[in-house]
């Protein structure tokens, strides 16, 4: 049964680094376009980076431009998020995403695409002094 399971969340004050795991169990990730996702409270979902499947694609919404890294580590079938220079409009829940058996998650150097119906349970991330 295909899972995601994410990790590496916590608190951290401004400027600080977290790096998020998203580790999937019952499919290959390297097969599928990846995505990470946060919500903060009060305001919408938001879509801020995915890795494509084989083309190499990689997307980063503006606010985390230079500052997150999206990564894959096919071995340990999982994908990482580096964030790095953290500030408090960080503060979110970060879920990890994709359509692991329709396969229509999609990325591009320009946008996350495609559909993403599957998710892990998010792990949070706390920016504050």
């Amino acid at each position: 049964q295909e899972q995601l399971v994410e990790s590496g969340g916590g608190l951290v004050q401004p400027g600080g680094s977290l790096r998020l795991s998203c580790k999937a169990s019952g499919f290959m990730m390297d097969e599928h376009a990846i995505a990470w996702f946060r919500r903060a409270p009060g305001k919408v979902q938001e879509g801020i980076s995915c890795i494509g499947s084989r083309d190499g694609s990689i997307y980063y919404i503006e606010s985390v431009k230079g500052r997150f890294t999206i990564s894959r580590d096919n071995a340990k079938n999982t994908v990482y998020l580096q964030m790095n220079n953290l500030k408090p409009e960080d503060t979110a829940l970060y879920y990890c995403a994709t359509d692991p058996r329709e396969g229509r998650a999609g990325c591009s150097n320009n946008a996350i695409t495609g559909r993403y119906n599957f998710w892990g349970q998010g792990t949070q991330v706390t920016v504050s002094t």
